[in-house]
């Protein structure tokens, strides 16, 4: 599976790229912005950081998921990735996951990125169906996931150990029949 490069009003999702790692390692490295995802820990170094991108590159190579750079446009500079992941061709499924360093956050690039991801996913891969995990405490990205017009399915309570606190995850979906943001405005989205 090739992944192919999206562009949105502020955006260019391109796929990911080993010479990456540095800027990923930068971003994620932040306590706030590893403290809110299942598979990065903190401190994340350069070899974890090494290690991540090679897991998202294989990732796609077997066909598995998509991986997206999120790139702002203006300054040309890496700020978070977004993926499609555990993608099923029988039942037609995957699961979004997705995150923005830390000095980008509260400006709409995650929801942006999103829609161009859940429009790729609708459109082009045909899926039925779109899910995404956020622990219960990231209030944020929850806000994020009903912003796109998913519904709340449920919680899996202290589902995964996050350091030595175990931690309850949220469950997100949206449906094929539900999904209207193809049509729809991403920037009339991100005023919502």
């Amino acid at each position: 599976m090739k992944t192919p490069s999206l562009k949105t009003d502020r955006l260019l999702l391109r796929g990911l790229k080993s010479e990456d790692v540095p800027r990923i390692q930068l971003l994620a490295s932040d306590r706030k912005v590893s403290d809110t995802l299942l598979s990065i820990l903190h401190p994340f170094e350069i070899e974890m950081a090494e290690q991540y991108v090679a897991n998202k590159l294989s990732l796609v190579k077997n066909g598995e998921g998509i991986c997206f750079a999120i790139i702002l446009l203006a300054e040309d500079i890496l700020v978070g990735l977004i993926m499609l992941k555990k993608i099923d061709q029988t039942h037609r499924s995957a699961e979004m996951g997705y995150w923005i360093g830390k000095e980008y956050w509260k400006k709409g690039y995650a929801t942006e990125a999103a829609v161009a991801v859940i429009n790729h996913g609708f459109g082009e891969l045909s899926l039925q169906r779109i899910y995404a995990h956020c622990l219960g405490r990231n209030s944020s990205s929850g806000k994020v996931l009903s912003k796109l017009g998913m519904t709340h399915e449920g919680r899996l309570r202290q589902h995964i150990l996050k350091g030595n606190e175990f931690e309850d995850v949220e469950i997100y979906g949206i449906l094929r029949s539900e999904h209207c943001l193809g049509e729809g405005n991403p920037e009339a989205l991100r005023k919502k």
